[in-house]
């Protein structure tokens, strides 16, 4: 007795197929974690988020080219949660990257400890401009808040 061949199938094909099972085993990958009862990085992570607003201020500017964006925490699959608008005629840059970089180390700490999984989105850098004398965000991905 002879068995059939299997179909060949193409690589564009398997990619396709790889890509359609991608979400469902991060969602299994997400629903096997054990979470812990508080993650141990929380609190550091709400105080560097607050001590970057407190940074930034009312983020009051003259023009457009005084406007910035702060990326702010993690995604578990990489790049950030979200963007912040800040001034270079308010804030002291250098130290805001710091405080973004250390909220970034606390939020992949605290994802790992947890068994935390993320959507997988791209969050973009909208950018920033100056409206009616305060940094907003441009509209995009980012300009959305999200929390944490």
């Amino acid at each position: 007795m002879t068995h059939p061949k299997p179909p060949r199938v193409s690589a564009r094909a398997a990619g396709r197929r790889a890509l359609l099972c991608w979400p469902l085993l991060v969602l299994l990958a997400g629903c096997s974690a054990t979470p812990s009862a508080a993650p141990p990085d929380l609190r550091s992570a709400q105080a560097l988020r607050q001590e970057i607003e407190t940074a930034v201020g009312d983020a009051a500017c003259t023009s457009d080219a005084q406007c910035r964006t702060l990326p702010m925490g993690a995604k578990a699959c990489g790049g950030p949660e979200r963007y912040l608008p800040w001034s270079t005629a308010r804030s002291d840059g250098a130290r805001l990257t710091a405080l973004s970089r250390e909220l970034e180390t606390a939020r992949r700490a605290q994802q790992r400890e947890s068994g935390m999984v993320s959507n997988c989105s791209m969050v973009t850098d909208p950018g920033a401009r100056c409206a009616e004398g305060r940094c907003v965000l441009r509209s995009g991905s980012g300009a959305a808040s999200s929390a944490y």
